[in-house]
C-alpha cells in the first residue's frame, strides 16, 4: 500500500488543514514604487516614450491595482519619467480608486467616448506627442487595432522588454509569496492523497481540494485542479468526464492556489494500493529526468538547455526521441508568478540565459497514450549560485510524499 495514500477522510483532512491555516501581509508600497523606478529605466533603454498596461496582471503587478479585464478599456500609461497615468470609464472611478495603492491621475470617459482617443490625449499631455509605445502583450487584440487608429503619430511595440524585463526576476518578498502559496498547496496534496478511496469520482476531488485550499488560507481556493485516474492520466491535460478511482489505480492530482496574486502550481503521482512494476520504471524515469533538470539549471545558462538535459536522458532510456510518445510531448517548464504560466520558459529554443530571482515549474511528463503518464511537479528559483527548490520533489512511488524517509 503506497504510504500516505487513502489513509483518512475528507473531514479529517479539512480539520487537520484547517489547524494550519495562515496568512501573509501583501507587498509594501515601496515595492511598487521600486518596479515602476526599474520600467522607467528600461524604458529609457529601449528608447520607449511611454508603455501602456491593459487591465492585465501587469498592471496589477507595476501598480498593485487587481482589475479584471472587460470590453471597456481599462489600463495605465506609464512613462519614463516614473509617472503612471490612468484610463477608465467614468462610472468605475469609485472602485477603482478603492483599489488603488498610491497616487495618480485618473483620465475618465463616458460610454458615447472613445477611450482609444482618451489614451492617445494622454500620452501626448504626459509628453510623450510621438515615438515608440510599448503595448502591454495582453491587450486585447481589438483594443490594440483602435489604438493603433487613434494613434497614428506612433509606433506601436511590444512592451516585453519592459513588463518581462522587470517581472522575470523576482524579489524576495515575491519569493517568499510564491513559497507561502507552494507550501499550501502541497499540504493539500497530502491531504487529497490521504482521503482518496476506492469509488471515490474526480469531480469530487476537485471539489474537496477547493474547500482544502480555502480551508488553508489561499487567497480564493483552487486557481485550477485536474484529478485524473488511470489511462486518463496518459494525458497532459485528462479526458472529459468524470471518472471513478478503483483500488491499484494510478493517480495523478494537478493543482495551484495564490497568495496576494502569486500562484503555486505541484503536481504528484502515485497508485491507491500497489504500484505494478511497469509503473515503477516509468516513475523511476520521470524523477530522474526532473533531476536532471534541476542540476542543470546554473546561472547563465540557457533556459533552453535546461530542457534539452531533461529530454536527452528521457531518450537515452528509450523514450522520445524529440516530442514522440512514449515520451516527453512538450516543454519541460514554465515561469510563473502572478500569471502561472510566464516567461521565461524551459524548452529548447528559448535563449534567455538563467539569472538571480527566475522562477520556473520542473516537470518533464512521461506520457504512455493509450496506458498511463507520470507528471512529477516541482518548481525552483534561481538563486546566485544554482538553483533552490520551492518544494522537495517527489520521495519515491511507495512514500510520495516521505512521510517515512
Amino acid at each position: 500500500m503506497t504510504e500516505g495514500v487513502g489513509t483518512s477522510n475528507m473531514q479529517a483532512e479539512l480539520e487537520r488543514l484547517g489547524a494550519l491555516h495562515s496568512s501573509m501581509p501583501p507587498l509594501p508600497d515601496e515595492e511598487y514604487d521600486g518596479r515602476v523606478a526599474r520600467a522607467a529605466m528600461l524604458m529609457h533603454e529601449h528608447d520607449l516614450a511611454a508603455v501602456y498596461l491593459s487591465a492585465s496582471s501587469s498592471l496589477r503587478y507595476f501598480t498593485g491595482v487587481k482589475w479584471s479585464a472587460t470590453e471597456r478599456l481599462v489600463g495605465a500609461v506609464m512613462t519614463p519619467d516614473g509617472a503612471v497615468r490612468y484610463v477608465l470609464p467614468s462610472f468605475e472611478a469609485g472602485t477603482f480608486e478603492a483599489n488603488m495603492r498610491g497616487a495618480g491621475e485618473l483620465h475618465l470617459w463616458q460610454e458615447h467616448e472613445s477611450p482609444f482617443d482618451l489614451v492617445i490625449e494622454v500620452l501626448a499631455e504626459a509628453g510623450a506627442a510621438g515615438g515608440r509605445i510599448g503595448i502591454d502583450e495582453a491587450t486585447p487584440f481589438h483594443h490594440f487595432g483602435e489604438l493603433r487608429e487613434a494613434g497614428r503619430g506612433y509606433e506601436f511595440v511590444d512592451a516585453r522588454p519592459v513588463t518581462a524585463g522587470c517581472r522575470t526576476r523576482k524579489s524576495a518578498r515575491e519569493i517568499e509569496l510564491i513559497q507561502a502559496a507552494m507550501d499550501k498547496t502541497l499540504e493539500v496534496h497530502k491531504s487529497a492523497a490521504a482521503a482518496l478511496a476506492p469509488g471515490v469520482t474526480s469531480a469530487a476531488m476537485i471539489d474537496f481540494i477547493d474547500r482544502a485550499h480555502r480551508t488553508i488560507g489561499s487567497d480564493r481556493g483552487s486557481t485550477f485542479c485536474a484529478v485524473q485516474f488511470g489511462e486518463a492520466t496518459a494525458y497532459p491535460h485528462g479526458i472529459p468526464g468524470v471518472q471513478t478511482l478503483a483500488e491499484d489505480d494510478i493517480v495523478l492530482i494537478d493543482t495551484g492556489c495564490q497568495m496576494h496574486g502569486y500562484h503555486s502550481d505541484i503536481t504528484r503521482t502515485y497508485v491507491l494500493g500497489e504500484p505494478t512494476d511497469r509503473h515503477r520504471t516509468v516513475w523511476e524515469a520521470e524523477k530522474a529526468a526532473q533531476a536532471r533538470a534541476f542540476e542543470t539549471a546554473k546561472p547563465g545558462v540557457r533556459c533552453g538547455d535546461v530542457d534539452i538535459a531533461a529530454r536527452s536522458y528521457l531518450e537515452s532510456l528509450g523514450y522520445g526521441p524529440d516530442y514522440a510518445v512514449p515520451g516527453l510531448p512538450h516543454r519541460t517548464g514554465h515561469g510563473i508568478g502572478l500569471d502561472i504560466h510566464e516567461w521565461p520558459y524551459l524548452v529548447r529554443s528559448d535563449d534567455t540565459p538563467l539569472a538571480k530571482g527566475m522562477c520556473f515549474s520542473n516537470e518533464p511528463m512521461l506520457c504512455l497514450y493509450g496506458e498511463f503518464g507520470v507528471r512529477l511537479e516541482d518548481h525552483f528559483y534561481m538563486d546566485d549560485d544554482g538553483a533552490r527548490w520551492f518544494t522537495q520533489p517527489s520521495h519515491s512511488i511507495d512514500d510520495p510524499f516521505g512521510l517515512n524517509a
